[in-house]
């Protein structure tokens, strides 16, 4: 059983994974420095080829498995080491990459309110999307009900603090973009399960 249609997501706090969830580890992940909590949900964008939507590559790079003659695109990026906790599909489908308590490399070179090294105390949650196409009604319940799960079973985020890459990576990340309605998302988490 997937989470797809599920509104109660549920998360192991031991395993750090989404309960009856698609978990496809990610070698790219380490432990936090000195057992940090998450403190922060920073969503993304990725399509995987460019502009293209429900393909595997994006698993392919979390991965590190993406063939480089699979697509012009990959012959620039498969060689880096990335991943995220979490893929929201187009039709709402999660997959988890990486448990919760672990860190994720989806940041970057990022800062947030002063403090450096975004990886280190924040969740990565990817939309399958691109800065300019709109996002699903699906992702969007999806995003906020993980994130609800979240706020649940992590209370290190109790101060609700979420963010796109763009705000802990200005100038050099843009995602998820002008298409991402952070408004949607907020009713949505304002909403009593």
């Amino acid at each position: 059983m997937d989470n797809l249609n599920n509104p109660a997501i549920k998360i192991d706090n031991q395993a750090g994974l989404i309960k009856n969830g698609l978990y496809i580890e990610s070698p790219n992940q380490d432990s936090r420095p000195n057992n940090e909590l998450p403190g922060l949900v920073v969503v993304h964008g990725i399509s995987l080829p460019p502009n293209q939507f429900g393909g595997e590559g994006i698993t392919q790079l979390f991965t590190n498995s993406l063939d480089p003659k699979g697509h012009p695109y990959y012959e620039k990026i498969h060689h880096l080491k990335v991943s995220a906790h979490a893929l929201i599909r187009r039709d709402g489908q999660i997959i988890q990459y990486v448990p919760f308590h672990k860190r994720a490399w989806h940041a970057g070179v990022s800062e947030f309110e002063g403090r450096e090294r975004c990886n280190d105390y924040s969740i990565g949650i990817e939309l399958e999307g691109t800065d300019t196409t709109e996002y699903t009604e699906s992702q969007y319940k999806a995003l906020a009900d993980l994130i609800k799960a979240l706020w649940q079973a992590y209370p290190s985020l109790k101060d609700k603090k979420v963010v796109g890459h763009c705000h802990i990576a200005p100038g050099r990340k843009t995602d998820p973009g002008e298409s991402f309605v952070w408004n949607a998302l907020n009713r949505l988490l304002e909403t009593k399960a």
